[in-house]
């Protein structure tokens, strides 16, 4: 009751590969190194600094007789893995490239997915690369669909990375012309991709490891309301405050970060009198897949833009 697949591509989770990166120095062949000795070491890609894995896309290879018939997929069949890698058996035989501006490396090799495991067919309709990193993230988006109402204030923080530009694109859509999206992005650079977006109403430059100085940025912005969501994507860690002082009592803070210390969360808002609901990252929710590459075909801007990052190698 088991799927092989052989194994064309890995999307390494963002907190993951910025880890592996800074202990390979930037160098590509140390990171390979540091991906394989990961996989001999635990039969999968769970990185021990951060727990965090990614997902595959690959080709059915062969299907288990006792679930043969029962799904519906055939052998041969291109499939993205909705499991994280820390959660799936994989074998390396050889990396052939590793895209450092994307997290994306090309491999030769198999993994297992169990009879419980979620997947999804690759869409037609656009390029695989495009696909397997909108759909790493595919958990945050689907989450923001479901916490945030019309006439919302949302800030997003990291908001131009993968996950933070299509959580501003949900937000926008759902928060509605009497909301806001606020963007929080950690440098000047770059800021024009949030800019630009016609679903962003306002870009702050601030840094959320920097909570008190983000803080007063946030309340400027708002004129003293603060903000009834905040999602925290970014990809480093220290970023707990930042996120939970910049909401109002009583408001959401969605951690989606795998880099987020659930302990520092806690304790950091009991420790400054804070009342906000604090909400778990999960990369997966019912529907995600579908609904973050609807993102794509609906988003003629993030189409284009992702397109050049993660197909063109333009970050």
């Amino acid at each position: 009751n088991e799927i092989l697949c052989d194994v064309f591509t890995l999307n390494i989770d963002a907190a993951s590969f910025v880890d592996i990166k800074n202990r390979a120095g930037g160098d590509p062949q140390t990171v390979s190194k540091i991906m394989l000795d990961i996989v001999d070491r635990f039969g999968k890609h769970k990185n021990p600094h951060t727990g965090s894995g990614g997902m595959f896309i690959g080709k059915v290879a062969k299907i288990g007789d006792a679930l043969k018939g029962r799904i519906d997929l055939t052998e041969g069949d291109e499939i993205a893995s909705l499991v994280s890698l820390s959660l799936t058996p994989l074998r390396i035989d050889e990396i052939i490239n590793v895209y450092m501006d994307r997290d994306q490396v090309n491999i030769k090799g198999q993994a297992l997915l169990f009879e419980s495991g979620v997947w999804v067919k690759l869409p037609d309709d656009m390029p695989q690369t495009l696909a397997l990193a909108v759909l790493d993230v595919a958990g945050a988006p689907a989450q923001v669909d479901r916490i945030v109402s019309p006439g919302d204030t949302v800030a997003i923080i990291g908001a131009r990375g993968k996950s933070g530009l299509l959580c501003c694109y949900q937000a926008k859509k759902k928060a509605g012309p009497k909301g806001r999206v606020i963007a929080i992005v950690h440098r000047e650079e770059g800021k024009a991709d949030v800019a630009n977006a016609p679903f962003v109403d306002e870009v702050i430059v601030g840094k959320a490891d920097r909570a008190v100085d983000l803080l007063q940025k946030v309340e400027e912005a708002t004129g003293g309301n603060l903000c009834d969501v905040v999602i925290s994507c970014v990809s480093t860690d220290n970023c707990e405050m930042g996120a939970i002082l910049i909401a109002r009592d009583r408001g959401s803070v969605y951690f989606f970060s795998m880099a987020t210390s659930f302990t520092k969360a806690a304790l950091g808002a009991e420790g400054v009198g804070k009342d906000v609901e604090m909400i778990i990252g999960n990369g997966y929710c019912m529907g995600h897949a579908e609904l973050t590459l609807n993102i794509m075909r609906q988003s003629r801007y993030l189409r284009a833009l992702y397109t050049n990052r993660y197909v063109n190698g333009q970050p």
